[in-house]
């Protein structure tokens, strides 16, 4: 029997109209009404007030002249050969300044790239996006938490010269052709120093917490002097954790002995200045915007204007610390392709950003500031998510010609094969969370999936990228089919491939896994192969207070799964004296193009990178690799787990 939908209310008319979800469907597939107060307080991160009546009807009629009254959207996003009916004679201004008539509609022969139209005295971006990006090659290859390796270079924690290295490697001696990287966007610099990569100060910058100080060009023409003073600043290389603090603190220091001996030119970039100026002002006030100095809040401010006249120097510094970046990156990138990587290097887009960040300072509007993004309850994470991060506003969005979101794309695309967007079905919706209310008490909001789609196929194919969507967890089924009908990859892990519907929930065969996806035992916020087979994700999250049932419950689960995936090793005849070989040979016969596995996994570690749900209870984003790299190439383990892999996809040569 159909589900019975509510009579819709003027609350949720207005609702409706901007994209505000007042029912949704639960990971059980259980319809959920929203609480009015919800859809209330979301409403009002739009600037409507929505706590009458009255107001409410103000607002609908508000929205309904506002439409009227325009001739053309803010922003048009077409698929390459199609046309769209405009209902009114416009002219079009390509990016090449050429002007084409549009007699009522957009010509269907327009081609790829970022235009305008332009109606009497309205104008609108015009985005021409590519139907579909090409086929992906086949590859296998790894899930690299940077951070967590070390090196005779690095200086206690994994380096962008360690990223190369480590990618040169995997393509020239164990026959890999992709290298997935945990985020390494831009962190404020000031202490302490954020430890998640999935909650940076801006997307559009990197992180120079990675940058090895001593590959660089001006350490390399320094003299002896300066060179033995930059080294004497190593930080100390021992414990199990990474130290974030000691090691910003140390290769600042190293890095401001050598700026006054920089040889390297720094593009000028209005944008990257700006930055720059924010990470000035961190430094004095502190890492987060919200609690500087009201003058200097607003980017745009003569204040502000002043403070980058009078900390020049140090602007100076953050712009050429971002140029390193760039360098190393490329030279990593460089390396992989030079090593005979197929696919590459894939960099990894978070879904959002500080909100006390570089970003939302700097285009404040474009974001929801007092809401947050996370998830609904479901399975794995049984009181909701909570992620502390400020949205995009749909409308916002819009009406910036979807400038912001091409600009985070380009940022991360800049020195990267690829591109994974973590949690895409945000392009989709999102879950906000209102100021005081806990994670469980949000509802969706709609976002306009064809233009953010549209744009990232756009700058992925100007940039020959590849794109994968992490679509896991309470995802509609849009999501997955749209990507795939775009060239986009989705994601598979071995932990979430079962028959749901079926008696005991058995695992599904690697071969009959989606073809365009890629593939992996675990991710980040899961268990590691090792500590998947101790039970270490149950014993840590009872110790820690996040289980809804009781520990045996728990405990009793996870050893049914460990039967269950056994059971079909087992069937797919694969001997399993060594499980983690097992399952590395389980996953190389997935039919998804790229299969990816971590050091970690191959490596015996038990601890989790992260574990959702805690931020200081939990060395989330710390864990270092119980090897180096140099041991990591030489272990017979790794060797042994990963051959499977590479035997079923091996390298041209």
């Amino acid at each position: 029997m159909p589900e019975e939908i509510p009579a819709r209310s003027a609350l949720h008319e207005l609702a409706d109209r901007y994209g505000v979800a007042t029912r949704y469907e639960n990971a059980d597939q259980v319809w959920v009404d929203v609480d009015d107060d919800v859809v209330v307080a979301v409403l009002g991160q739009f600037g409507l007030d929505a706590t009458s009546e009255e107001a409410i009807a103000e607002a609908l009629t508000a929205a309904y002249e506002a439409r009227s009254a325009a001739v053309l959207p803010p922003t048009i996003v077409v698929r390459e050969g199609t046309g769209r009916p405009l209902g009114v004679d416009a002219e079009v201004v390509l990016e090449d300044g050429t002007r084409r008539r549009a007699d009522g509609e957009l010509p269907a022969d327009l081609p790829l790239g970022w235009h305008r139209v332009v109606a009497g005295d309205q104008e609108a971006v015009l985005a021409v996006v590519p139907a579909k990006l090409p086929e992906v090659r086949p590859a296998w290859g790894w899930m690299l938490q940077l951070y967590a390796l070390h090196s005779a270079g690095s200086w206690g924690i994994g380096d962008y010269a360690d990223l190369a290295a480590f990618a040169a490697r995997s393509a020239a001696e164990l026959d890999a052709g992709v290298l997935l990287v945990n985020p390494v966007q831009a962190i404020s610099p000031a202490q302490p120093i954020e430890r998640s990569p999935y909650s940076p100060a801006s997307r559009r910058f990197a992180n120079p917490v990675y940058l090895r100080v001593t590959a660089t060009e001006t350490f390399d023409a320094a003299d002896r002097a300066t060179q033995d003073a930059v080294r004497s600043l190593e930080p100390d290389r021992g414990g199990e954790l990474v130290d974030y603090d000691a090691v910003w603190t140390a290769k600042r220091a190293a890095l401001e002995l050598l700026w006054p001996h920089r040889v390297e030119e720094v593009p000028e970039d209005g944008d990257l200045l700006d930055f720059a100026l924010f990470c000035a002002l961190a430094e004095r006030h502190g890492a987060d915007w919200r609690d500087w100095p009201e003058p200097l809040r607003d980017p745009a401010g003569p204040e502000v204007e002043e403070a980058r006249e009078e900390l020049k120097e140090r602007v100076g510094f953050h712009a050429w610390l971002q140029h390193l970046c760039r360098v190393q990156l490329e030279t990593a990138r460089q390396a992989a392709r030079e090593a005979g990587m197929t696919v590459g290097i894939v960099h990894d887009l978070p879904v959002g950003v500080h909100p006390g960040g570089a970003d939302t300072w700097a285009v404040r509007d474009v974001f929801a500031a007092d809401v947050r993004v996370g998830a609904p309850p479901d399975a794995f994470n049984q009181q909701g998510q909570d992620w502390n991060l400020p949205p995009w506003r749909p409308d916002k969005l819009a009406e910036a010609g979807y400038g912001p979101f091409r600009d985070v794309i380009r940022g991360v695309l800049r020195y990267a094969d690829g591109i994974r967007v973590d949690h895409i079905a945000g392009l989709w919706r999102l879950w906000w969370i209102p100021p005081g209310e806990p994670a469980h008490r949000g509802t969706y909001v709609h976002y306009d999936a064809e233009a953010m789609v549209g744009v990232l196929a756009l700058e992925a194919h100007r940039a020959g990228a590849v794109v994968v969507g992490e679509d896991l967890g309470t995802v509609e089924e849009t999501v997955t089919e749209t990507m795939h009908e775009r060239g986009m990859l989705s994601s598979a892990v071995l932990w979430f491939e079962r028959d749901w519907d079926a008696p005991g929930k058995p695992f599904t065969r690697p071969a009959e896994w989606d073809p365009d996806a890629m593939a992996s035992i675990s991710t980040h916020d899961l268990p590691t192969v090792a500590g998947w087979l101790a039970g270490e994700h149950v014993r840590v999250r009872a110790e820690l207070g996040l289980l809804d049932r009781g520990v045996e419950a728990e405990e009793e689960a996870a050893a049914a799964e460990r039967k269950a995936l056994f059971e079909l090793v087992a069937r797919e005849g694969i001997p399993d004296d060594d499980p983690v070989v097992a399952l590395h040979t389980l996953l190389a016969s997935a039919a998804s193009r790229l299969v990816l596995t971590s050091p970690a996994d191959v490596a015996g570690q038990v601890r989790q990178p992260n574990l959702p749900g805690t931020i200081d209870q939990y060395p989330n984003w710390r864990i270092r690799l119980p090897v180096s790299v140099d041991g990591f190439f030489t272990a017979k383990g790794v060797r042994a787990a990963v051959a499977p892999l590479a035997a079923a996809r091996p390298l041209p040569r």
